[in-house]
């Protein structure tokens, strides 16, 4: 009966958004200060009518895809407002795609306020309904049976936690443990029974979801936990704390035909991803072909001072240590490699990384093309190509890495860059902690948008050779 009332109420919520959201789109298009027209209807009837549809259907579908129609018991009324303000920026966005494919005569901030209208109606419904809910399970409504698998000390403090907090609505009705495992102190007076009568269990109460909070070494012995939850239908969640707290959030995956928990630091999302694939490839192409004047006038400066080669290709460690060749502009002696190790006691840089500001292998070409990083521009090749993208961590010599602390290897669990975010404010004035510190920010805080600030920062910082060297 409680499943069924959130299906209903999932059903129904579905239902007002699609009223509300066509009410606010409609009342806002009658307004001839929003279209300019004198007759909407018979000037542009057919778009107005399309962009209507779309406003009040785009709303559940964003939701569905966001799972904000699911769920938000145990979740803060924060985390609930990051899933409709995402979703105001999908409805935005769409709206003004498809007002400007239909070529609506709406004006341009259309999309926009109407947007933020429906999206402060429809958070305004869902902040009534989940105040409601958490006033009602305060006092024992509307509430879920939990049946804890686990007596130990996960267990319990399961326990406490759902104790702690009564607007969850959760109440415990048992403990389900092998006959011989050992009893938190603070579980004597529960209900305790045996994993042999999951099958009973289930036939008999009423239970909503079985937790699982056993350590690791028992879970050889839950198969008739599982067994029973396939067979009854009742959902089933297992705390991924079981396996330590140091792994991150996992995601439901697949390994061929198999369902799996991925694990990763930093989640990003793969269509994203693509489209930072994307972006790479179009603004690398479009730099290369701009750049071409300039890389041709420095090949000419770099042969005329020492008639040496002119590219310059260094083994570089990309995404997870995969070396490439690297491709800049010889700023360096033809012999710059060989004279390296009577160099390392001059270093500059702390960790792994060799850095010298004065390096007394840098031509005189050399020096200018550094202090204005157009030695670099090859490098939009290896974006082309796949091995580098436009923004991420600096790839590292392989002699750097096999020095690196195993949590500094997470720098290479990105495309490496040509820019980042340490290149944009002290470049090669910070120290390689620093540097580590700041590559680890950018890949666990990743977005577009934080690529787009990236990039639009890089350019000032060259132009001004903000520590450059």
């Amino acid at each position: 009966m409680l499943r069924n009332n959130g299906k209903i109420t999932s059903a129904l919520l579905m239902s007002l958004d699609v009223v509300m959201s066509t009410a606010i789109c409609f009342g806002l298009l009658v307004r001839s200060s929003v279209l300019g027209l004198t007759d909407p209807s018979e000037q542009a009837g057919g778009s107005i009518l399309l962009l209507a549809v779309t406003s009040c259907l785009v709303w559940p579908f964003t939701f569905h895809r966001l799972d904000v129609y699911s769920s938000v018991r145990t979740l803060g009324i924060w985390d609930v407002m990051r899933g409709l303000l995402v979703s105001g920026c999908v409805v935005a966005t769409v709206l003004g795609a498809v007002a400007f494919a239909a070529d609506v005569p709406i004006s341009s901030e259309f999309p926009f306020v109407c947007a933020a209208a429906q999206g402060l109606a429809l958070a305004g419904t869902r902040l009534i309904l989940y105040g409601a809910l958490r006033t009602a399970r305060r006092v024992g409504k509307n509430t879920r049976n939990i049946l804890i698998v686990g007596t130990g000390p996960r267990a319990a403090q399961i326990k406490r936690n759902i104790d702690s907090h009564p607007q969850w609505g959760l109440k415990v009705v048992g403990f389900v443990d092998e006959v011989d495992s050992a009893v938190d102190a603070s579980l004597f007076n529960s209900k305790l029974f045996g994993i042999g009568e999951m099958n009973e269990l289930l036939s008999n109460m009423v239970v909503d979801r079985v937790l699982i909070a056993v350590p690791r070494s028992m879970l050889g012995s839950i198969a008739p936990v599982l067994s029973a939850c396939s067979s009854t239908g009742v959902p089933l969640t297992l705390l991924t704390d079981l396996f330590g707290d140091f792994l991150p959030t996992p995601q439901i995956g697949s390994f061929g035909s198999r369902p799996s928990l991925e694990f990763a630091a930093a989640q990003h999302d793969s269509l994203m991803l693509g489209v930072k694939r994307i972006v790479d490839m179009i603004g690398a192409g479009t730099a290369l072909v701009a750049s071409a004047p300039l890389i041709g006038l420095a090949a000419l400066a770099i042969w005329l001072e020492d008639g040496g080669p002119i590219f310059f290709k260094q083994t570089r460690c990309g995404l997870y240590g995969r070396r490439f060749s690297m491709i800049k502009l010889r700023t360096m002696c033809v012999n710059a490699e060989g004279r390296k190790a009577d160099l390392i006691k001059l270093n500059e840089m702390d960790g792994p990384v060799f850095k010298l500001k004065l390096d007394p292998r840098i031509t005189k070409v050399g020096a200018f093309l550094r202090r204005y990083s157009l030695d670099e521009l090859p490098q939009f090749w290896n974006v082309v190509y796949g091995e580098m993208s436009l923004v991420g961590p600096r790839p590292p010599v392989p002699e750097e890495v096999v020095d690196y602390e195993i949590s500094e290897r997470r720098r290479l669990s990105m495309r490496p860059g040509i820019t980042c975010i340490w290149q944009v404010g002290g470049r090669n004035e910070i120290g390689f902690s620093e540097w580590v510190k700041l590559d680890l920010q950018y890949i666990d805080s990743w977005s577009l948008a934080l690529d787009i600030k990236i990039l639009a920062q890089t350019l000032p910082a060259v132009v001004m050779a903000r520590g450059a060297s």
